[in-house]
């Protein structure tokens, strides 16, 4: 028995097709939305707590901005890239 060779990770017909840059544009607009979103309120949160102890959006507010954000932006890619929003995966 002898085992065939790994199938190549993209191929080279496939740089040719729309899809597959459908799917990069649709990646990299939901990562970038992802952190920003996500970073802003970190940094909304750290301004807003420098001045008042009890102002911003608290541990419990960034912690549903990322879950809010990664399933709002999976939702969104899924048909068309399947979801995989780098930050989120890696």
């Amino acid at each position: 028995y002898v085992e065939p060779p790994p199938a190549a990770f993209i191929g080279i017909d496939e740089l040719g097709k729309w899809s597959f840059y459908r799917a990069l544009i649709a990646e990299f607009i939901a990562t970038l939305l992802f952190l920003y979103i996500t970073v802003l309120t970190v940094i909304g949160y750290k301004s807003q707590s420098a001045t008042d102890p009890c102002g911003g959006v608290g541990i419990l507010g960034i912690a549903w901005a990322f879950g809010g954000m990664i399933f709002v932006l999976v939702y969104c890619t899924a048909g068309i890239s399947g979801g995989h929003i780098n930050p989120a995966v890696t």
